[in-house]
């Protein structure tokens, strides 16, 4: 598995060639970066000067975020569904694989209704994507305080994120895993084991403060190694089934971290060495 950085955790680091620079030099092989960066990158050196500096750092982009508001109205979805195609464009120039959203675990709308409408957009944008050779990643969000947030219970749980990958169809959609949210929702090995590699677009990595899962905030997460998370069966199950993608850090605070982001980058390596070796793959 390829050890990966999001921004969420590591301060600020600067520029995408500098959040780079400073991942290869933390031991990590791969950033996870917004479509948009990508192709501000471009226009701003070029596409080859772009390249040589992810080649020179031996450092790959591990996804970027799907740039369309799938989630409200039919107007702002339509409307971003050309930015999709510009990303995801530039995207695959760098061989990224990966485009990756969050699905809440509740809403306001009528559930088997928001259900219809968002199942014929994501597979809209998985068809989009397709043609780039980039894959869908749907991460399901399991922390208790946002099962209620909204009126009207949504999909939180694996099982059901897995059913929905299924309705929706397109073999180019599959998971965004995170820790946080398997260990919300008591997940177990047994439910990794199950998996194959092939329904896993992505994975993130973080862990947990030691209080009840029904109090567990999806803003308030600890560096890997730090908490109460099985990171050990999480990281050996996923290793198990065959999964060799990226596994990126992403650590939301309720403030930005006081510290500078060499310091927080030094701690999220030594997180990530000892999970690893922890899980036997270090």
């Amino acid at each position: 598995m390829i050890k990966g950085l999001s921004r969420a955790g590591i301060g600020e680091v600067g520029a995408i060639e500098r959040f780079v620079a400073a991942a290869a030099q933390a031991g990590f092989g791969a950033v996870d970066v917004g479509g948009d960066e990508l192709r501000g990158w471009v226009e701003a050196v070029g596409l080859a000067a772009a390249l040589e500096h992810l080649n020179k750092q031996q450092v790959i982009v591990g996804s970027i975020g799907l740039p369309v508001e799938w989630r409200t109205d039919e107007a702002a979805f339509r409307g971003g569904l050309a930015e999709l195609a510009r990303q995801a464009e530039v995207a695959a120039q760098f061989g990224v694989k990966a485009c990756c959203t969050y699905v809440l675990p509740a809403t306001d709308g009528k559930a088997a209704h928001v259900m219809a409408l968002a199942t014929r957009r994501l597979r809209l944008c998985a068809q989009m994507l397709a043609a780039y050779g980039i894959r869908l990643g749907l991460e399901f969000v399991g922390p208790h305080h946002l099962r209620t947030a909204w009126a009207n219970p949504f999909i939180w749980t694996l099982d059901e994120t897995l059913d929905w990958l299924a309705a929706i169809g397109e073999p180019n959609v599959g998971l965004l895993l995170d820790s946080y949210h398997w260990h919300t929702t008591e997940g177990t090995a047994a439910d990794l084991l199950k998996l194959t590699p092939e329904q896993i677009v992505h994975v993130h990595l973080n862990d947990a403060k030691p209080v009840p899962l029904g109090e567990a905030l999806d803003n308030d997460r600890l560096y890997p190694g730090e908490g109460v998370i099985d990171l050990r069966t999480f990281l050996r199950a996923l290793h198990t089934i065959g999964y060799r993608g990226v596994v990126a850090q992403e650590v939301l605070t309720p403030q930005p971290p006081a510290a500078d982001s060499g310091q927080l980058l030094a701690r999220s390596a030594a997180g990530f060495r000892n999970v690893f070796a922890a899980a036997g793959l270090e």
